[in-house]
């Protein structure tokens, strides 16, 4: 048997001082030296990890070391921070400025009743926290007083450091029982109202470092909703507006996030309003909510926002079954289109034909007994008194 010159393969007995070994695939002599370890005369291998190891071992240290001090500098990133909450005094805004609170930070809570803020202001002071809470009365459909207010809250506090865009209102009823009007308000809140207020507060965030803005929008301006017209047109508006927003202020340091949650147990079917069939229309909102699982707690949603803003997350949707409808609205948006017309023609309520059909009741206004037994909506009606919806 012959073998090539310079193979690193000698036979048994021809000059080879011990039995060949395989390291790493070769056949070496007893003097080999490999990359894991090395063969002696005997057959033994020596290994060399021993002297790499106090290598690995201050390697390891140094990675230990800056994954401590990135985690204590991210749970801090909130403290002495002044963050505006828009419609922060009530269910899913005021939860938010629970959490942030607890974190340190300094809360300016916008919202229309200034009773409610009182309410609010009361709840988060009798918490745990050190920030300081301050709350003015502003109505989003007023460009100048939207204006006014950033300007005070930034004298105030000397600065601004995240603003979160949390306001809103639902209008539910079918198209045939809804105005023009309807569609304006929502867009007057959802779009304008939520434009100005990262207008007039952008010359306060720029320069600041980790400044934040957060669009919480919805699922339902991902994908349109039945029965929400007004609320999706006005969602899917604020998703384009904060998504193109993101994209040109990132290279100016201001991070902005784009939200969109899913059914949420706030309490606001109590403030939602209701058009056609009052009854039916409160019904299948007021329990589509109430389903575990199918909805999430307010201290859920709200956990998730404050960790995207914390990170600067550009956009967010969760809980993850809405990250399914969002992907699946993407790929089959014929399909869902037909899926959605389906459960419009055979689930949802027809429109009334009724002269009050036309009317915007509350959601203690549209409550049936008899529709809506309270044991249907236990777990929203409970959010609504633990998060300021009921007043």
């Amino acid at each position: 048997m012959s073998f090539a010159k310079g193979s690193g393969i000698r036979p048994m007995g021809q000059g080879s001082e011990s039995p060949p070994y395989l390291v790493f695939g070769s056949w070496r002599g007893g003097d080999a030296r490999g990359g894991w370890g090395a063969c002696d005369s005997g057959g033994t291998m020596k290994s060399s990890r021993s002297s790499s190891s106090p290598l690995v071992a201050l390697a390891g240290l140094a990675l230990a070391g800056f994954a401590y001090k990135k985690l204590r500098r991210d749970l801090q990133f909130f403290e002495g921070k002044i963050v505006l909450i828009s419609g922060g005094s009530r269910g899913l805004g005021l939860e938010i400025a629970r959490q942030l609170r607890a974190e340190g930070a300094t809360l300016a809570l916008l919202a229309r009743d200034p009773d409610e803020l009182a309410r609010a202001k009361a709840d988060l002071l009798g918490r745990a926290g050190k920030g300081e809470v301050a709350t003015l009365p502003c109505d989003l459909s007023r460009k100048e007083e939207i204006t006014r207010t950033v300007g005070a809250v930034a004298e105030r506090f000397g600065g601004l450091d995240v603003l979160i865009n949390n306001a809103g209102i639902i209008q539910v009823g079918p198209l045939a029982n809804l105005t023009p009007q309807d569609f304006e308000e929502t867009m007057q809140i959802h779009f304008w109202g939520n434009f100005y207020l990262m207008w007039a507060s952008l010359p306060f965030l720029r320069g600041r470092k980790g400044a934040r803005i957060v669009n919480v929008a919805s699922i339902g301006g991902k994908i349109a909703i039945p029965h929400l017209a007004p609320y999706s047109a006005s969602k899917f508006a604020l998703v384009g507006l904060s998504n193109a927003l993101g994209v040109e202020l990132a290279r100016e340091g201001v991070r902005v996030t784009t939200v969109a949650p899913g059914l949420l147990r706030t309490g606001s079917h109590v403030q939602a309003k209701f058009k056609g069939q009052h009854a039916k229309e409160f019904n299948w909102f007021a329990t589509s909510d109430n389903v575990p699982g199918f909805s999430v707690s307010v201290e859920y949603a709200a956990r998730q926002i404050v960790e995207a803003c914390r990170s600067g997350r550009p956009a967010l949707t969760f809980p993850p079954q809405m990250r399914a409808a969002e992907i699946a609205q993407a790929v089959f948006p014929n399909l869902t289109a037909h899926v959605l017309g389906l459960v419009n023609r055979f689930v949802l309520p027809k429109a009334s034909s009724r002269a009050d059909g036309m009317e915007a009741w509350s959601g203690e206004q549209s409550r049936s007994k008899e529709v809506t037994p309270g044991w249907k909506t236990g777990l929203v009606d409970r959010a609504a008194a633990e998060n300021n919806e009921k007043g």
